[in-house]
């Protein structure tokens, strides 16, 4: 009788937490579909709050605190002149991060966009920010990059980093088109480990490939 009761209990916990992993991956994949629609900072902060309210439910899961910290920085890519926005904006994406590295410390995707927000801390004062920042984003990038070689997200930011600093350095960006012209014909090949990670950036390497011809 103990053993029925015990494989009771067993069959009665694994349902119980398919049921949950379904709820979270339909909460994800509705809150997923709103990128699309997201328009301006107020859209996007909308749904950065989405997934910071589904990361207080699901406090094991690391996807949450990415699409949220994601959409904070966007939010600080879109305000035109405020810095003080910018930063605040960026603040709440270093703390979802900061988060997030310590669910996932060996996942690529979390230093991949750690190096983004570095180089956005560094947009919002580039005289002042430039070598800490620039500095903070290449070790992180590099990280990424460490952990999956193939990660296309890391290699468009360390892409863009590369081409964004080439001037200070004597170089012509261009030099740089043969690189994202190959990062674009591969982007489709890389294959994610859910529907759930993130997918974004192939429209930006096209910008940059467009802007090479």
């Amino acid at each position: 009788m103990k053993t029925i009761i015990v494989s009771l209990a067993i069959l009665l916990s694994a349902f119980s937490g398919m049921s949950q992993s379904k709820e979270f991956s339909g909460a994800m994949g509705e809150a997923l579909a709103q990128y699309a629609q997201c328009k301006n900072s107020a859209d996007f902060q909308a749904l950065g709050n989405r997934f910071g309210l589904i990361a207080n439910a699901e406090k094991s899961e690391w996807l949450p605190l990415y699409y949220q910290a994601h959409c904070y920085i966007i939010m600080s890519f879109m305000e035109p002149t405020d810095a003080i926005k910018k930063d605040s904006y960026l603040d709440v994406a270093e703390n979802a991060i900061g988060k997030m590295i310590e669910l996932a410390p060996k996942e690529s995707e979390v230093y991949a966009l750690q190096s983004l927000l570095f180089s956005a801390r560094l947009v919002v004062s580039p005289m002042e920010r430039g070598q800490k920042y620039g500095a903070l984003s290449a070790q992180a990038v590099g990280m990424a990059l460490g952990l999956d070689a193939g990660n296309p997200r890391a290699k468009f930011i360390k892409l863009r980093n590369d081409m964004g600093t080439a001037q200070f350095f004597g170089k012509d960006p261009n030099e740089f088109c043969p690189q994202a012209a190959s990062l674009l014909a591969g982007w489709d090949n890389y294959k994610l480990k859910s529907p759930l990670y993130p997918s974004w950036g192939k429209e930006q390497v096209e910008e940059i490939v467009a802007g090479c011809k």
